[in-house]
């Protein structure tokens, strides 16, 4: 037991879903006996989606400092973050689309009764992301009304500065409160994961390993061109810089990034390198380097884009454009709400399921191939904040050449 408890979580997880698969294919239809507890699990996730979207996204965008530093480096790098953070929900949206995953297995999860019945009005659905009422917002659990709330009160404290001091404060301390709470609930991940894995593998069989195939694809496809075409073209085109010598200078930074799957725990490497490798001076990478740890998860965008459209086809929902613009519009702020710690990701598509009114019935696939992917989505992450820590630095001319270029003695 003491060598359980000493590994990491994600070590943990991956233990358990191949116990999870041996007792679903050992034990077949009579793995039912295991869904209460994984029912537990699931409750005890939905009960943090509310709160911990509402603090951690509102917290996210407080931490960008005041309205007036944001409109120098603050401006431009946030600029950045959310336009590369865009474009990720974007291609991995796109990416989706094309592949097609989850096309294959429709029916085999619980059906979506809402997305079957629901006829998307372009305008009326975009009206509707605007909630009349916040309280009710959170009452029902309507995520996009609770996202679109959370970022009005985050920009009018960033707006109101010290007179909302302690407010923001507060909104800081309930993130951290909540994300505390989340870890004592993905303590119990492992557990909970295994009991759905048995069920599913039980009740479905092998249908669904393709899918999760064609879904583990797009995702690392969309990470792929995000990190060999977007970051490239935009260093080029921005910063007139080498690609080539970037990727030399931040490969330390990446290789840890792969191994931790941690932004947190990368960031130390990250603000090494960006001065002793980049010739950035502190002043720009100490606050770029720790806000995009904060609020940068181009991959996590990309994810959510491609799960989103995993999630349509597997619950039979159609896919019409303004559904396609809430995807994007959600791996976009959702991407900006993750909260830096392990398991978030699970978190995070169980938010964005549960604001597409989909059952969380598909968590259990998706904590299964997050080890996996996550080792592309972290090293996106750091890759995209020296990117764009790069990009200002040049912008404003403070960049040192001859570090950038390994020339110096």
């Amino acid at each position: 037991m003491r060598w359980w408890f000493k590994q990491q979580l994600h070590i943990q997880i991956i233990i358990c879903i191949l116990i999870g698969i041996g007792l679903g294919l050992l034990l077949g239809s009579r793995s039912i006996v295991l869904k209460p507890a994984g029912e537990l699990f699931i409750r005890f996730l939905k009960m943090l989606i509310v709160p911990l979207t509402l603090f951690t996204l509102i917290s996210g965008i407080t931490k960008m400092g005041d309205l007036r530093s944001l409109r120098s480096v603050g401006g431009m790098t946030v600029l950045y973050y959310l336009g590369t953070s865009l474009f990720a929900a974007v291609i991995g949206t796109a990416v989706a689309l094309v592949i097609k995953p989850g096309r294959g297995a429709a029916g085999l999860l619980e059906t979506a009764a809402e997305g079957e019945a629901v006829q998307f009005d372009a305008v009326e659905n975009i009206v509707s992301w605007v909630p009349e009422n916040p309280v009710q917002a959170m009452a029902e659990a309507n995520m996009l009304q609770i996202i679109i709330f959370s970022v009005i009160v985050g920009i009018a404290l960033l707006a109101l500065g010290k007179r909302a001091e302690s407010i923001s404060k507060l909104v800081g301390e309930g993130a951290a409160l909540f994300i505390r709470v989340t870890e004592y609930v993905m303590a119990l991940a492992p557990y909970g994961i295994l009991a759905l894995i048995a069920v599913l593998v039980g009740n479905l069989g092998t249908e669904m390993l393709a899918e999760v195939g064609r879904l583990i694809l797009s995702d690392t496809l969309a990470v792929l061109i995000i990190l060999v075409a977007v970051y490239p073209a935009l260093l080029m085109i921005l910063a007139g810089r080498s690609p080539v010598r970037f990727y030399r200078n931040a490969a330390p930074a990446m290789l840890v990034a792969a191994s931790t799957t941690s932004s947190s725990a990368t960031l130390p490497v990250s603000m090494r390198l960006a001065g002793n490798s980049m010739g950035i001076p502190d002043n720009i990478y100490g606050f770029t380097l720790p806000l995009g740890t904060t609020v940068n998860m181009d991959g996590m965008a990309a994810a959510l884009g491609v799960i989103a459209v995993f999630a349509a086809h597997l619950y039979g929902m159609p896919i019409t454009l303004p559904l396609l613009v809430q995807f994007v519009f959600l791996g976009l702020l959702l991407s900006v709400g993750t909260a830096g710690i392990k398991g978030a990701g699970i978190i995070m598509s169980s938010v964005l399921l549960k604001t597409l009114n989909l059952p969380l019935t598909l968590v259990p696939i998706l904590a299964a191939v997050w080890p996996v992917i996550d080792i592309a989505h972290t090293t996106c992450n750091v890759t995209g904040d020296l990117n764009g820590t790069a990009i200002v630095a040049s912008r404003l001319g403070l960049m040192n050449d001859s570090v950038f270029d390994g020339k110096n003695p």
